[in-house]
């Protein structure tokens, strides 16, 4: 589901002895959830995990999975619990709203953890083509909790996570072989995933490390910061010293994940 689209908020009935609840979360709507977290009772959510804690890298092609773990409490136990990923400045403003399913469908599963405890776990594949570029960054999980009693909780921020554009980058060191002491040029071009078009452009105005790791060590390290041009390009000229690889390293932005360029290894007589 894409647009500023998110789920209303959710409408919990009053308790009814020897009654299941009946509480229902909306399809989505054009109207965004109310901008204050709601509760009544005692139902609670103890535990958010999204993406197991790490950030999705999306690129212009290949769809992604995303997850979401909720855990929730009720002393008369759980009944049902609800959850959707949105963006946006506020949850009166969501830019665009991922919804993950309910428990009753095949991409959401719940767990009895105990007789008042739950822990639902939920999965949602993510298209490159339904996301856009000004959605890149934090994303928002709203969690609705509803307790065996009718009691429940409902918070627009029960989580966060990061979707951010995938980062390539390319080094090349010129010219070799070199003797040792003269000037050397390297160049490469760092780009990211554009989803508006769905294609690669170059990342303008970043800094990226140039580094070098000597020739039968392992460790890189930062030899000067060099700022792309308005293409994306990187050019800087550094003296030979010895035989040994050198790369940039985009260590990533807002928006844009990190990402580190091949080595190119340079023969220095």
């Amino acid at each position: 589901m894409t647009g500023a689209l998110a789920l209303t908020a959710l409408a919990v009935p009053a308790a009814q002895a020897d009654e299941a609840p009946k509480a229902e979360v909306s399809a989505f709507t054009a109207q965004a959830p109310a901008d204050e977290d709601e509760s009544s009772g005692d139902t609670r959510i103890t535990k958010v995990v999204v993406n197991g804690g790490k950030s999705l890298s999306l690129g212009t092609t290949a769809k992604k999975t995303i997850t979401a773990e909720v855990t929730a409490t009720d002393p008369e136990g759980m009944y049902e619990t609800d959850s959707f990923l949105w963006n946006g400045p506020g949850a009166d403003a969501a830019n665009n709203a991922i919804g993950f399913a309910g428990p009753t469908s095949p991409t959401g599963s719940c767990t009895e953890v105990n007789a008042t405890t739950t822990t639902c776990k939920y999965s949602i594949v993510i298209d490159p083509a339904v996301v856009y570029n000004n959605t890149a960054g934090t994303w928002k999980l709203w969690v609705s909790a509803v307790g065996a009693d009718g009691d429940f909780v409902t918070k627009n921020v029960a989580g966060t996570t990061k979707i951010l554009r995938a980062s390539t980058l390319t080094a090349n060191a010129a010219p070799e072989p070199v003797k040792k002491g003269k000037p050397i040029t390297v160049t490469g071009k760092l780009a990211r995933a554009n989803w508006d078009t769905l294609q690669y452009a170059g990342y303008s105005a970043q800094p990226v490390q140039l580094q070098f790791r000597a020739a039968g060590t392992s460790t890189y390290s930062t030899v000067k910061t060099v700022k792309t041009n308005a293409s994306g390009n990187l050019s800087t000229t550094v003296t030979s010293v010895k035989d040994g690889y050198w790369r940039w390293n985009f260590t990533g932005s807002s928006t844009s994940t990190p990402v580190a360029a091949a080595g190119d290894f340079l023969d220095v007589r």
